[in-house]
């Protein structure tokens, strides 16, 4: 229900978003707007706040949020708009404004995330976990053969 709640929400910020910046520059019609809108929701979701927001926290998967909103406008905007250099500013718009709400979202999907499992988010992430092995290494000039061998 949480993923249901945040989805909703995210997809409503990026319709606002995306029809403030794409109408602003363009003359973005109702089908670019929420093809926009689906495309960012669901690859931001899977991304940002599934993959990311547990393993390093809100501001930084934020970020990643605002460059993955920004990349993703720019490059399918220009595509689809056929604005090289117009895009850039409707991708930065509508980056900023989903990255605002971002920040809520991340709160409210880090808030169930501790009321379910009753520990705190940050004790919850997962640490990549990297080991290093040590040994002595035997001169290779100076090594004998054994007997069996012989």
């Amino acid at each position: 229900m949480r993923y249901a709640t945040a989805l909703i929400m995210k997809l409503v910020v990026a319709i606002i978003a995306f029809a403030i910046a794409l109408d602003l520059f363009f003359d973005a019609n109702i089908t670019d707007i929420l093809s926009f809108s689906l495309l960012v929701t669901v690859v931001s979701f899977i991304i940002g706040d599934l993959l990311l927001l547990p393993r390093i926290g809100n501001w930084k998967a934020t970020v990643v949020d605002f460059l993955l909103v920004y990349a993703a406008v720019w490059i399918f905007g220009s595509v689809v708009l056929n604005h090289y250099l117009q895009i850039a500013w409707g991708s930065i718009i509508a980056a900023i404004i989903i990255s605002a709400s971002e920040v809520f979202v991340h709160r409210y999907l880090l808030k169930s995330d501790t009321e379910k499992s009753g520990r705190p988010a940050q004790s919850k992430r997962q640490q990549l976990a990297y080991s290093t092995e040590f040994a002595k290494d035997e001169d290779a000039t100076n090594i004998k053969p054994k007997k069996d061998e012989e």
